[in-house]
């Protein structure tokens, strides 16, 4: 990406960050409001129900928007490679909103992605 930063591109990488962290947070809230007695096609009637599972739904859809945008900007090897951030926000935001465990390895994991990232950003 390096040279080829604009605002614009930051723009939509950012966009992407936050509605695929806030999709896969939606979902994980719809999953984990679900009764236990709730099993098979009413574990599904419940979680249609909730406003969870549309809030995800509605956040993947404007992902696919902004993915499609960003790649159209960058080559698709730094896309991908600098779409894999959102790993690591998913990560943080799964041990802020629902109290999850960061293993040592883990934690290791997302030094290592972040690095990754910040390698394939700021290249020339």
């Amino acid at each position: 990406m390096g040279a080829d930063i604009t605002p614009l591109v930051v723009s939509l990488w950012l966009i992407n960050i936050l509605v695929d962290s806030g999709g896969q947070l939606a979902f994980k809230a719809a999953a984990t409001q679900t009764p236990s007695t709730a099993t098979g096609m009413a574990h599904w009637r419940f979680m249609l129900a909730r406003p969870w599972i549309w809030i995800g739904g509605a956040c993947y859809v404007v992902e696919f928007v902004a993915w499609l945008a960003f790649l159209s900007l960058v080559p698709l090897s730094d896309g991908v490679l600098l779409g894999s951030i959102n790993i690591v926000a998913i990560m943080v935001a799964g041990r802020l909103f629902f109290q999850e465990k960061l293993a040592p390895l883990r934690v290791a994991g997302i030094v290592l992605v972040s690095i990754g990232v910040a390698v394939v950003g700021l290249k020339g």
